[in-house]
């Protein structure tokens, strides 16, 4: 019969579609109770020694371990991602730690999203392209004005980062606006994460933590408010325009 072996040839197919995702939120489950404990910046106290000694003797390598750690903490969406943006800054400085933090993030940012365009997504992009109404104008905003909301995404500090890398591979986003708007709207992030890391030898030295609350500080987020508030303005001239033209 023709339909049933289309339909078991066709199985295997859609399995073989959504497996990376599958494995994404298997890992992401496990990892979640596995490591809560261990990505902290106690671990990294407690291993602070080693990696300074590691570092000298081979400083590529341990680069490269790095990001291999900090692209599968953001792939799988495991805990210890500010951990990882602040280990950043105390292995290799503000320069050095910033741009291997965006390089990783990115790289983990861009599996996710593949993982999910390859499963999800392409089928429910393709189902709202097709649709009618609200969810038709709401996909046809976004497109128009693609650019904008993607940065919007990465500077509004409220937007959780895993939400900011499935949301667009579920709606259609392109894959290389989604790429570039990435590595450049996490960069203000990034500079603080890995600033907060370049004195953490002095605040391990006094027996303190880290304080990530430094984001919030109004001379920290103000000016990245201000970059959203930016990437937003081309969003707002359009509705107004249109307004004009109604």
């Amino acid at each position: 019969m023709p339909g049933v072996k289309q339909s078991v040839s066709g199985q295997p197919r859609t399995i073989a579609r959504h497996l990376p995702l599958i494995v994404i939120v298997l890992v992401a489950g496990i990892g979640a109770l596995a490591l809560r404990d261990h990505l902290t910046f106690e671990t990294l106290r407690e291993n602070r020694d080693s990696l300074l000694a590691f570092r000298a003797r081979n400083y590529a390598g341990l680069a490269a371990a790095f990001v291999a750690g900090y692209v599968g903490i953001v792939a799988f969406s495991l805990p210890g991602a500010a951990v990882a943006s602040v280990t950043g800054g105390f292995l290799f400085g503000l320069a050095a730690g910033t741009g291997l933090n965006v390089i990783a993030a990115t790289l983990g940012a861009s599996a996710i999203f593949l993982a999910a365009r390859w499963g999800l997504g392409a089928s429910l992009a393709a189902r709202m392209d097709a649709s009618q109404g609200r969810t038709a104008r709401l996909m046809r905003g976004l497109r128009e004005n693609e650019i904008s909301v993607l940065l919007l995404l990465r500077l509004v500090p409220a937007v959780p980062f895993f939400v900011a890398n499935l949301l667009p591979a579920l709606v259609g986003v392109r894959f290389m606006n989604f790429f570039w708007t990435t590595a450049l709207g996490i960069v203000p992030g990034a500079l603080v994460f890995t600033w907060i890391g370049v004195g953490l030898g002095e605040v391990f030295d006094r027996g303190e933590t880290p304080d990530l609350s430094l984001l919030w500080e109004p001379q920290v987020i103000g000016p990245i408010l201000g970059l959203a508030a930016l990437a937003a303005l081309p969003i707002a001239i359009k509705a107004l325009r249109g307004r004009k033209e109604i």
